[in-house]
């Protein structure tokens, strides 16, 4: 017998200052058994950094052939594809190809760094790419504001990230490894 996914749901409040976008999502997320809650609020917050009405999960693990994150155009072109964790270069790549704009969220800590290592050379030819380390320390705070109904507000401001749920705040300083050219 297959493991279902755990469905979470989540209210999010995002003010982003520098997009001058303010708005609040009901969001479900769906956790693959084998995904992890630190993979889950990655991509919360991934959610949050590209927010828009279009923005919609993918099928996530359970699908090689949809990112986490993507938005669709009204004629079905795919305006952005969000990939997090470590993905596949060549995957990257197919991406590329078929998204105006693709972005990579990386977490991990030691592991990311090395896949950045390992992959940046052959990334660096991608023109629609960006790709962005958050902290591990981040990342596994983020994790503790898990719940199967979540109430959040996130804050980006000058390159800052605050999420909240009220009681704990975890900051978040995205690094920028590649900018789209």
């Amino acid at each position: 017998m297959a493991l279902k996914a755990t469905v979470f749901k989540a209210e999010l409040g995002i003010a982003d200052m520098g997009r001058n976008y303010y708005a609040s999502h009901s969001l479900t997320l769906a956790r693959h058994p084998s995904e992890t809650d630190e993979r889950m609020m990655v991509r919360l917050l991934a959610f949050a950094l590209n927010a828009d009405e279009a923005l919609a999960f993918g099928k996530g693990l359970s699908s090689d052939d949809e990112p986490a994150l993507w938005r669709i155009n009204l004629d079905g072109t795919i305006a952005l594809w969000i990939e997090v964790g470590l993905p596949d270069e060549k995957e990257l790549r197919k991406a590329c190809g078929r998204a105006k704009q693709v972005a990579v969220y990386l977490y991990g800590g030691r592991v990311a760094d090395m896949w950045w290592s390992q992959n940046q050379g052959k990334l660096a030819r991608l023109d629609n790419l960006s790709v962005t380390l958050l902290p591990v320390e981040a990342t596994q705070a983020l994790a503790g504001l898990v719940n199967r109904t979540m109430k959040l507000d996130c804050t980006v401001q000058e390159g800052q990230v605050w999420l909240s749920d009220g009681s704990q705040t975890v900051p978040v300083e995205p690094a920028i490894l590649q900018a789209p050219r």
